[in-house]
């Protein structure tokens, strides 16, 4: 039985004559299988449609035979035909093929692209749910990277607390120091009067409220070493905590990250609305105390 040619075939299977011819000459007229293969490979290039223009071959230094070499061969001649200058010939030898014979091998090869379309739906759905695995992973590893951060973080703000409380302790402790090196100096100032000490013993015990000598230097202002912060959220929920002092700002964010409602990656901003004040990534690193957050105040998260 004779056989059709390549680009015969396809044409038989109903492709396009340019798409056949494309893929014949891609392939390097190899036979059916790596045609069609070519051609499922190929089907949604953008460029599929468009008219197949063979490549002209061009040998450096030639003149002479330019004229000739103009005069290429088509792709279907090419196709149908055989290798070599004796093409002619085997033409002459080559019985035509029946009805019968050519719907028979169109069947085989339509079965054989069937079976090729079907191998290629497979390899698609391996790739996709390899894909997905890759996605999956990613998406683990990225969220072990930030659960890392905030673990970091909150481990940095543990121990800015811890040396902060650290520091009051050393503070309140300078002052009672001097509280003490104080009360020893009049002490010892009153006790070495002599008779006018002797003379009047109840001034010391009695003293006047308004004697500064009686009672060292003057008051000053209560100092708050803690801030309780009211925070209203977007949906117009609050959230209370405190806060130390000389906690930064950034604090109070963290805090409204970990415990309010905000969508995760919804960037926020905090602002003070009495008096209205929008705080900067500069402020969030400045004390509560130092904003004016002390001893108590009203924040408001808006959108970014």
């Amino acid at each position: 039985m004779a056989e059709l040619t390549t680009l015969e075939s396809l044409l038989e299977m109903g492709f396009e004559r340019n798409r056949a011819e494309k893929a014949v000459a891609k392939t390097g007229n190899q036979g059916i299988e790596q045609a069609m293969d070519w051609l499922m490979e190929h089907e949604n290039d953008p460029d599929i449609d468009e008219p197949y223009v063979p490549p002209v071959g061009n040998i450096l230094g030639e003149t002479a035979d330019s004229q000739s070499t103009s005069e290429q061969p088509t792709l279907a001649d090419t196709a149908e035909g055989t290798v070599g200058g004796d093409s002619e010939n085997e033409d002459s030898d080559k019985q035509p093929m029946t009805e019968d014979e050519k719907r028979e091998q169109v069947k085989r090869l339509e079965e054989l692209m069937r079976i090729k379309q079907a191998e290629r739906r497979e390899r698609e759905r391996a790739d996709e749910l390899e894909r997905e695995k890759t996605r999956r992973r990613q998406g683990q590893e990225l969220q072990q990277v930030r659960q890392k951060m905030q673990d970091d973080e909150m481990k940095t703000l543990a121990e800015q607390r811890r040396r902060e409380k650290m520091e009051d302790k050393m503070a309140r402790q300078r002052v009672k120091d001097k509280i003490a090196r104080d009360r020893a100096e009049r002490a010892q100032k009153f006790g070495g009067g002599g008779a006018t000490s002797t003379a009047a013993p109840p001034q010391p015990a009695e003293p006047s409220p308004s004697s500064p000598t009686s009672h060292g230097p003057p008051p000053t202002k209560k100092e708050y070493d803690e801030s309780r912060i009211q925070v209203r959220m977007l949906d117009g929920s609050t959230i209370t905590t405190v806060f130390k002092a000389q906690e930064p700002l950034a604090a109070v964010r963290v805090y409204i990250q970990m415990n309010g409602n905000t969508p995760e990656g919804q960037d926020f901003t905090l602002l003070s609305p009495y008096p209205r004040y929008v705080f900067t990534e500069m402020d969030m690193e400045k004390p509560l105390k130092e904003l004016g957050l002390v001893p108590s105040a009203v924040l408001v998260v808006t959108k970014k």
